[in-house]
Protein backbone atom coordinates (compact mmCIF):
# COMPACT_ATOMS: atom_id res chain seq x y z
CA UNK A 1 0.00 0.00 0.00
CA UNK A 2 1.61 3.27 -1.09
CA UNK A 3 0.85 6.71 0.27
CA UNK A 4 2.68 8.69 -2.40
CA UNK A 5 2.12 7.26 -5.85
CA UNK A 6 3.38 9.18 -8.88
CA UNK A 7 1.18 12.07 -9.87
CA UNK A 8 -1.05 11.46 -12.85
CA UNK A 9 -2.42 14.26 -15.08
CA UNK A 10 -5.85 12.60 -15.19
CA UNK A 11 -6.88 14.68 -12.16
CA UNK A 12 -5.28 18.09 -12.80
CA UNK A 13 -4.85 20.21 -9.70
CA UNK A 14 -5.32 23.34 -11.82
CA UNK A 15 -8.83 22.34 -12.93
CA UNK A 16 -11.09 25.38 -12.32
CA UNK A 17 -13.80 23.21 -10.76
CA UNK A 18 -11.67 21.59 -8.06
CA UNK A 19 -11.65 24.47 -5.62
CA UNK A 20 -15.28 25.44 -6.07
CA UNK A 21 -17.73 25.39 -3.21
CA UNK A 22 -21.09 23.64 -3.25
CA UNK A 23 -23.91 25.05 -5.35
CA UNK A 24 -26.91 26.60 -3.62
CA UNK A 25 -28.92 23.41 -4.23
CA UNK A 26 -26.07 21.29 -2.93
CA UNK A 27 -25.64 23.49 0.11
CA UNK A 28 -29.34 23.19 0.86
CA UNK A 29 -29.22 19.39 0.67
CA UNK A 30 -26.07 19.37 2.80
CA UNK A 31 -27.81 21.51 5.42
CA UNK A 32 -30.71 19.06 5.47
CA UNK A 33 -28.36 16.10 5.88
CA UNK A 34 -26.46 17.65 8.75
CA UNK A 35 -29.71 18.48 10.53
CA UNK A 36 -30.71 14.81 10.30
CA UNK A 37 -27.26 13.73 11.53
CA UNK A 38 -27.40 15.98 14.55
CA UNK A 39 -30.90 14.80 15.49
CA UNK A 40 -29.80 11.17 15.30
CA UNK A 41 -28.84 9.72 18.68
CA UNK A 42 -26.54 6.88 19.64
CA UNK A 43 -26.93 3.65 17.70
CA UNK A 44 -30.30 4.57 16.20
CA UNK A 45 -30.90 3.25 12.66
CA UNK A 46 -29.46 5.39 9.90
CA UNK A 47 -32.20 7.73 8.58
CA UNK A 48 -33.31 7.20 4.99
CA UNK A 49 -31.97 10.60 3.86
CA UNK A 50 -28.45 9.70 4.96
CA UNK A 51 -28.63 6.17 3.53
CA UNK A 52 -29.75 7.51 0.16
CA UNK A 53 -26.97 10.12 0.11
CA UNK A 54 -24.37 7.49 1.02
CA UNK A 55 -25.63 5.07 -1.64
CA UNK A 56 -25.59 7.81 -4.27
CA UNK A 57 -22.04 8.83 -3.40
CA UNK A 58 -20.90 5.19 -3.42
CA UNK A 59 -22.26 4.73 -6.96
CA UNK A 60 -20.60 7.90 -8.20
CA UNK A 61 -17.21 6.97 -6.72
CA UNK A 62 -17.49 3.37 -7.93
CA UNK A 63 -18.00 4.59 -11.48
CA UNK A 64 -14.37 5.78 -11.46
CA UNK A 65 -12.90 2.61 -9.90
CA UNK A 66 -11.33 -0.04 -12.14
CA UNK A 67 -12.04 -2.69 -9.50
CA UNK A 68 -13.03 -3.09 -5.91
CA UNK A 69 -16.04 -2.16 -3.79
CA UNK A 70 -16.47 1.02 -1.81
CA UNK A 71 -18.57 1.61 1.30
CA UNK A 72 -19.26 5.25 2.21
CA UNK A 73 -20.26 6.59 5.61
CA UNK A 74 -21.10 10.29 5.84
CA UNK A 75 -20.14 12.09 9.04
CA UNK A 76 -20.36 15.48 10.71
CA UNK A 77 -16.87 15.15 12.17
CA UNK A 78 -15.10 18.47 12.80
CA UNK A 79 -11.57 17.15 12.45
CA UNK A 80 -11.45 14.25 9.99
CA UNK A 81 -12.75 15.13 6.55
CA UNK A 82 -11.68 11.90 4.81
CA UNK A 83 -10.71 8.59 6.36
CA UNK A 84 -9.94 5.47 4.31
CA UNK A 85 -9.62 1.86 5.43
CA UNK A 86 -8.39 -0.52 2.76
CA UNK A 87 -9.29 -4.19 3.09
CA UNK A 88 -7.00 -5.72 0.49
CA UNK A 89 -8.10 -9.34 0.80
CA UNK A 90 -11.70 -8.43 0.01
CA UNK A 91 -10.77 -5.67 -2.47
CA UNK A 92 -12.96 -3.34 -0.49
CA UNK A 93 -12.60 0.24 0.73
CA UNK A 94 -14.36 1.65 3.79
CA UNK A 95 -14.50 5.43 3.42
CA UNK A 96 -15.72 7.97 5.97
CA UNK A 97 -16.43 11.35 4.41
CA UNK A 98 -17.62 14.64 5.79
CA UNK A 99 -21.14 15.44 4.55
CA UNK A 100 -19.74 18.29 2.41
CA UNK A 101 -18.96 15.55 -0.15
CA UNK A 102 -22.58 14.36 -0.45
CA UNK A 103 -23.32 16.43 -3.58
CA UNK A 104 -19.79 16.72 -4.93
CA UNK A 105 -19.42 17.10 -8.69
CA UNK A 106 -17.74 14.49 -10.96
CA UNK A 107 -14.31 16.12 -10.66
CA UNK A 108 -14.38 15.55 -6.90
CA UNK A 109 -15.86 12.04 -7.04
CA UNK A 110 -13.17 11.08 -9.54
CA UNK A 111 -10.51 12.48 -7.22
CA UNK A 112 -12.04 10.52 -4.35
CA UNK A 113 -11.82 7.30 -6.38
CA UNK A 114 -8.19 7.99 -7.29
CA UNK A 115 -7.29 8.76 -3.69
CA UNK A 116 -9.18 5.79 -2.24
CA UNK A 117 -7.77 3.24 -4.66
CA UNK A 118 -4.29 4.62 -5.36
CA UNK A 119 -3.60 7.36 -2.81
CA UNK A 120 -2.87 9.56 -5.81
CA UNK A 121 -0.95 12.75 -4.97
CA UNK A 122 -2.81 15.02 -7.43
CA UNK A 123 -6.15 13.69 -6.19
CA UNK A 124 -5.11 14.48 -2.62
CA UNK A 125 -4.43 18.11 -3.60
CA UNK A 126 -7.77 18.37 -5.41
CA UNK A 127 -9.57 17.10 -2.32
CA UNK A 128 -7.61 19.45 -0.06
CA UNK A 129 -8.69 22.41 -2.21
CA UNK A 130 -12.31 21.23 -2.06
CA UNK A 131 -12.15 20.95 1.74
CA UNK A 132 -10.69 24.46 2.00
CA UNK A 133 -13.42 25.89 -0.26
CA UNK A 134 -16.18 24.26 1.80
CA UNK A 135 -14.78 24.74 5.31
CA UNK A 136 -17.87 26.76 6.28
CA UNK A 137 -19.82 23.50 6.31
CA UNK A 138 -17.72 22.19 9.19
CA UNK A 139 -19.40 22.32 12.58
CA UNK A 140 -17.54 24.46 15.11
CA UNK A 141 -15.36 26.05 12.45
CA UNK A 142 -14.09 28.56 15.03
CA UNK A 143 -11.54 25.86 15.75
CA UNK A 144 -9.25 25.49 12.79
CA UNK A 145 -9.93 22.29 10.87
CA UNK A 146 -6.92 20.52 9.35
CA UNK A 147 -7.21 21.00 5.59
CA UNK A 148 -5.61 17.71 4.70
CA UNK A 149 -6.60 14.18 3.84
CA UNK A 150 -6.42 11.87 6.84
CA UNK A 151 -4.83 8.49 6.14
CA UNK A 152 -5.54 5.97 8.91
CA UNK A 153 -5.12 2.61 7.16
CA UNK A 154 -1.56 1.37 7.11
CA UNK A 155 -0.07 -1.82 5.74
CA UNK A 156 -0.34 -3.52 9.15
CA UNK A 157 -2.36 -1.29 11.48
CA UNK A 158 -5.50 0.82 11.22
CA UNK A 159 -5.00 3.89 13.40
CA UNK A 160 -8.71 4.71 13.45
CA UNK A 161 -9.50 1.36 15.03
CA UNK A 162 -6.77 1.74 17.65
CA UNK A 163 -7.81 5.33 18.41
CA UNK A 164 -11.49 4.40 18.79
CA UNK A 165 -10.67 1.52 21.14
CA UNK A 166 -8.46 3.71 23.33
CA UNK A 167 -10.97 6.55 23.33
CA UNK A 168 -13.72 4.27 24.59
CA UNK A 169 -11.59 2.41 27.15
CA UNK A 170 -9.60 5.24 28.73
CA UNK A 171 -11.31 8.53 27.84
CA UNK A 172 -15.07 7.80 27.76
CA UNK A 173 -14.97 8.91 24.10
CA UNK A 174 -14.18 12.50 25.11
CA UNK A 175 -11.11 12.93 22.92
CA UNK A 176 -11.86 14.77 19.68
CA UNK A 177 -8.91 14.61 17.34
CA UNK A 178 -7.94 13.46 13.88
CA UNK A 179 -5.25 10.82 13.50
CA UNK A 180 -3.11 9.93 10.53
CA UNK A 181 0.05 8.11 9.52
CA UNK A 182 2.89 10.46 8.73
CA UNK A 183 4.35 10.81 5.26
CA UNK A 184 6.57 8.10 3.83
CA UNK A 185 10.26 8.86 3.74
CA UNK A 186 12.96 7.90 1.23
CA UNK A 187 15.24 4.88 1.28
CA UNK A 188 15.64 3.06 4.61
CA UNK A 189 18.48 4.43 6.69
CA UNK A 190 19.68 4.45 10.28
CA UNK A 191 18.54 7.60 12.08
CA UNK A 192 19.77 9.03 15.36
CA UNK A 193 16.19 9.64 16.47
CA UNK A 194 12.62 9.68 15.24
CA UNK A 195 9.50 11.37 16.54
CA UNK A 196 7.21 8.37 16.89
CA UNK A 197 4.15 10.52 17.47
CA UNK A 198 3.08 14.15 17.60
CA UNK A 199 -0.01 16.13 18.56
CA UNK A 200 -0.91 19.51 17.03
CA UNK A 201 -2.92 21.52 19.54
CA UNK A 202 -4.15 23.98 16.90
CA UNK A 203 -5.37 21.31 14.48
CA UNK A 204 -6.19 18.62 17.03
CA UNK A 205 -4.25 16.28 14.81
CA UNK A 206 -2.23 13.22 15.87
CA UNK A 207 0.50 11.98 13.53
CA UNK A 208 2.12 8.58 13.98
CA UNK A 209 5.48 7.80 12.37
CA UNK A 210 5.44 5.29 9.52
CA UNK A 211 8.24 3.37 11.19
CA UNK A 212 5.61 1.83 13.49
CA UNK A 213 3.57 0.40 10.61
CA UNK A 214 5.75 -2.70 10.25
CA UNK A 215 5.13 -6.37 10.94
CA UNK A 216 7.67 -6.68 13.76
CA UNK A 217 6.12 -3.82 15.77
CA UNK A 218 3.44 -5.18 18.14
CA UNK A 219 0.02 -3.60 18.22
CA UNK A 220 0.28 -2.81 21.95
CA UNK A 221 3.31 -0.62 21.22
CA UNK A 222 1.56 1.33 18.45
CA UNK A 223 -1.42 1.78 20.79
CA UNK A 224 0.88 3.11 23.54
CA UNK A 225 2.21 5.82 21.22
CA UNK A 226 -1.35 6.74 20.16
CA UNK A 227 -2.45 6.78 23.83
CA UNK A 228 0.46 9.09 24.71
CA UNK A 229 -0.54 11.58 22.01
CA UNK A 230 -4.21 11.46 23.03
CA UNK A 231 -3.18 12.45 26.56
CA UNK A 232 -1.93 15.78 25.20
CA UNK A 233 -5.55 16.80 24.72
CA UNK A 234 -6.19 16.12 28.41
CA UNK A 235 -3.15 17.91 29.84
CA UNK A 236 -2.38 21.52 28.98
CA UNK A 237 1.19 22.55 28.22
CA UNK A 238 2.50 24.43 31.25
CA UNK A 239 5.25 27.02 31.47
CA UNK A 240 7.68 26.20 34.26
CA UNK A 241 10.75 28.33 34.98
CA UNK A 242 10.29 30.01 31.63
CA UNK A 243 10.20 26.72 29.70
CA UNK A 244 7.26 24.79 28.31
CA UNK A 245 6.55 21.55 30.13
CA UNK A 246 4.98 19.02 27.77
CA UNK A 247 5.01 16.06 30.15
CA UNK A 248 4.03 17.06 33.67
CA UNK A 249 4.01 14.68 36.62
CA UNK A 250 0.26 14.33 36.15
CA UNK A 251 0.72 13.52 32.46
CA UNK A 252 3.28 10.81 33.23
CA UNK A 253 1.09 9.36 35.97
CA UNK A 254 -1.83 9.07 33.55
CA UNK A 255 0.40 7.55 30.89
CA UNK A 256 1.41 4.81 33.33
CA UNK A 257 -2.27 3.78 33.50
CA UNK A 258 -2.00 2.29 30.01
CA UNK A 259 -2.51 -1.46 30.48
CA UNK A 260 0.63 -2.50 28.56
CA UNK A 261 2.79 0.41 29.73
CA UNK A 262 5.65 -1.63 31.23
CA UNK A 263 5.63 -4.12 28.37
CA UNK A 264 5.67 -1.32 25.78
CA UNK A 265 8.61 0.47 27.43
CA UNK A 266 10.58 -2.77 27.67
CA UNK A 267 9.87 -3.63 24.02
CA UNK A 268 11.03 -0.16 22.97
CA UNK A 269 14.36 -0.59 24.75
CA UNK A 270 14.89 -3.99 23.12
CA UNK A 271 14.01 -2.87 19.57
CA UNK A 272 15.08 0.77 19.42
CA UNK A 273 17.74 0.17 16.77
CA UNK A 274 15.22 -1.52 14.46
CA UNK A 275 12.75 1.34 14.95
CA UNK A 276 15.43 3.89 14.07
CA UNK A 277 16.25 2.08 10.83
CA UNK A 278 13.55 3.20 8.42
Amino acid sequence: MSEALAATPAVPSADPCTGSSLTSDGASRAAGLVEVMRRRKGAAPTPAEITQAQDSLERRIRAHLAKGRVQVTLTDNRYTMISVRRISKEKRYEVRLHHMFADADPVITRALARYVAENDADASRVLGDFIDANSDHVRGRARRTPAQVIFTAGEHYDLRQIYDELNARYFDNRIEAAITWGARTGRPRRRNSIKMGSYSVEDRLIRIHRSLDRAFVPRFFVAWIVFHEMLHQVHDIRVKNGRREFHSKEFLADEAQYADYDQARYWERQHLDALLTY
